[in-house]
């Protein structure tokens, strides 16, 4: 049974993510980690505090005493559990709607479990973990000073100075999420001007919907142009991401800023990681560097897993990410951080405004269908028509994660969804018919199946 997806595990709250369900997982969690202490925090959501309670009363009938952190980014989830050395249980549900929530496991290293981890915790799940006797529970205990230590972190982890002496105005729309507890005081620390909308912990969510992706962000563009800041920057539900919105109001492309970023941080011989739908801003800025490109599946755990992997090797991976507004930079530390990323992005507009310093990654153009399918033998013959088309075409083929092919130019890649019955074609290119044209050929492909 295959429990947990690319980034922990979600659902309607209180239907399929019941307190029944996440008490057995904190049992099994529990179990694998094999350690009598564990820290647990979630976002603002209605229902985080009783999942958070279910997780809590199954840690503890397995040894593991509750560090309770309350509300708190992911990210100052991770810094304690670092910091401390003890693995970490966070109730969210990141991005997703307001019903939903869910549960992410964090290691004792304050990095996400690795894909061979959870596979052990789902095992585990089956079998069943067996109760410690009554006298030997675990406790709970609750913890105030988490996200103050992580506010410390941060401002003593990016150039302080050139972002105060560049007299950044900045428009911060935290989402009503965990982000409202600490990006606004942070970002005053660093010396900047900071106006806030959607700034009070809400788990209704009455501002936006906490995904910060363009169509939501209309008040965060707006009072980003008429206040004259510098920078809008959006939070989703846990803050473990940053999505940013230029001086003249106009939203930025998550890869834009990625390739950015990327650009200031990436020298020769060096690793950048992506999902398999990297932009193709990512791929020019690697081969501008004379660094290497390496594609995982989609999902953060994935990334991590592959950051890892290169470590190991001996390999120097400066930065990883998708264009979701999730960033990794592993010399910090190989988590998500929405504060850290918009913090580094800021140090970027010493120089020039945003818009200039998005201007070179702006010029691609990106297309997406979605193919539904009504039962499994329609599934396999939709892959089967990708699998030849792939094969025919005069590209280079990755598949990691669906079939991804390169033209140099340009890409198409085709995968089916991991939660709904579709198949999802994306594309890109500098010219919007090139990329067009390849998605379509490829969805003509997928329909004649």
């Amino acid at each position: 049974m295959q429990v947990f997806g690319s980034s922990g595990v979600r659902g309607v709250a209180n239907e399929e993510l019941t307190p029944r369900f996440a008490l057995e997982i904190a049992r099994a969690a529990g179990s694998v980690f094999d350690t009598d202490r564990v820290a647990l925090a979630r976002d603002t959501r209605l229902t985080g505090e009783m999942l958070a309670d279910s997780v809590a009363s199954g840690l503890a009938s397995v040894g593991c005493t509750t560090d309770r952190l309350g509300i708190a980014p992911t990210p100052a989830l991770q810094a304690y559990c670092e910091r401390e050395g003890v693995p970490g249980v966070m109730i969210t549900a990141s991005h997703n709607p307001p019903a939903y929530n869910g549960i992410k496991l964090i290691g004792a290293s304050g990095v996400e479990l690795t894909r061979d981890r959870l596979d052990a915790v789902e095992a585990r799940l089956d079998a069943d973990p067996d109760r410690v006797e009554w006298d030997e529970t675990g406790a709970s205990r609750r913890i105030d000073s988490a996200n103050r230590r992580y506010h410390e972190e941060l401002l003593s982890a990016v150039d302080r100075d050139a972002i105060a002496d560049a007299d950044l105005t900045v428009a911060l729309d935290p989402g009503h999420g965990a982000g409202a507890m600490t990006s606004p005081d942070f970002f005053r620390a660093l010396g900047c001007s900071v106006l806030t909308v959607n700034a009070q912990p809400d788990g209704r969510f009455p501002g936006r919907d906490p995904e910060p992706v363009a169509e939501h962000l209309d008040d965060l563009a707006r009072l980003t142009r008429t206040s004259d800041a510098d920078l809008g920057i959006a939070h989703d539900g846990d803050a473990d991401r940053a999505m940013f919105v230029d001086e003249t109001g106009t939203f930025v492309e998550g890869d834009a800023a990625l390739a950015a970023l990327a650009a200031s941080q990436i020298d020769a011989g060096d690793v950048a990681v992506s999902a398999v739908n990297a932009s193709q801003r990512l791929v020019d800025v690697a081969d501008a560097a004379g660094a290497s490109l390496r594609l995982t599946p989609i999902g953060s755990t994935y990334l991590i897993t592959a950051i890892r992997d290169l470590e190991r090797e001996g390999q120097r991976v400066p930065i990883a990410g998708e264009g979701n507004g999730g960033i990794l930079f592993p010399d910090y530390r190989i988590a998500r951080d929405g504060a850290y990323t918009a913090a580094r992005f800021c140090e970027l507009l010493v120089d020039q405004p945003a818009s200039e310093l998005v201007a070179d990654y702006d010029d691609y153009h990106n297309v997406r269908y979605n193919v539904t399918y009504e039962s499994e033998a329609e599934r396999a013959a939709m892959l089967d028509a990708i699998g030849r088309q792939a094969e025919a075409a005069d590209a280079d083929l990755d598949t990691t994660d669906g079939y991804r092919l390169d033209y140099g130019d340009a890409w198409v890649l085709a995968r089916p969804s991991g939660t709904e019955p579709l198949v999802r074609v994306y594309a890109e290119a500098r010219d919007e018919a090139r990329a067009r044209d390849l998605a379509e050929s490829m969805v003509e492909a997928i329909e004649a199946a």
